[in-house]
């Protein structure tokens, strides 16, 4: 992690995939619990030209480890919820399972035109607990719903559409064009930024730590013990289709 007068910065630094497995979760959560709430924002980005992050490990899916996995995985999202300033991810290409729940979590969202969004793990018999929230919260439920069933992708420009995304930049000038976008929030006031998305939070009226809980008992209680999770999760690995 890195700070300047205006912004920490956190990168996920493991190109050319970024995923999330057990151990880069442990750091990451730890980045984010040393953010102090004195600048105006965090910003979340990654390294590599291929991907913010094809999501979590699918081998840290499978047997004891799941548990482990989904509880810091989770840890990273509250202790994104509780922070006070604002949070910025910026995306330069695919943004996938995890890696686009991690976008979705931030603020505001900054993406390239080479960015792709998608929750595709319905193809491994599992679904996403942080998604199935951000997206009945962030989208229409017919369109937040279709990307959380089909696990189809979107590009940059749809995200954009959607609601998913703030702005768009041509790759070739995103950084440019992002620190640009990022000033219009450096021009004021850190402290009262803060107190500003405090009040929208209150206007919100919104417990995610008790709906996160309750997905999670769905996830690990019942998901988790169906025979179509683990024969999703296990054809993945084994690089071959599925047999439902």
């Amino acid at each position: 992690m890195t700070v300047d007068d205006h912004a920490y910065r956190i990168t996920l630094a493991d190109p050319p995939l970024n995923i999330l497995d057990i151990a880069m979760l442990n750091e990451l959560r730890d980045a984010i619990a040393r953010v102090e709430n004195d600048r105006h924002c965090l910003i979340i980005d990654a390294r590599g030209d291929r991907a913010f992050s094809a999501g979590a490990s699918v081998q840290d899916h499978l047997g004891d480890r799941v548990q482990e996995m989904l509880h810091v995985f989770h840890d990273c999202f509250r202790a994104l919820a509780r922070l006070e300033l604002t949070t910025v991810a910026l995306v330069r290409a695919a943004a996938l399972g995890g890696g686009c729940e991690l976008a979705m979590a931030c603020d505001f969202v900054l993406a390239s035109d080479r960015a792709l969004f998608g929750q595709p793990e319905i193809a491994l018999g599992v679904f996403p607990p942080v998604a199935a929230y951000q997206l009945s919260r962030q989208l229409p439920p017919r369109r937040g719903l279709e990307l959380l069933l089909t696990g189809d992708p979107i590009d940059a420009e749809t995200a954009e559409r959607l609601g998913l995304v703030n702005a768009v930049f041509a790759s070739a000038e995103f950084d440019v064009k992002a620190n640009e976008w990022l000033a219009r929030l450096y021009r004021h006031s850190a402290s009262s930024l803060r107190f500003a998305k405090k009040a929208f939070r209150l206007a919100q009226a919104d417990d995610f730590d008790a709906r996160l809980a309750q997905t999670e008992r769905l996830y690990l209680d019942e998901l988790m013990k169906s025979a179509d999770a683990a024969e999703g999760l296990n054809a993945f690995l084994e690089k071959r289709k599925p047999k439902w």
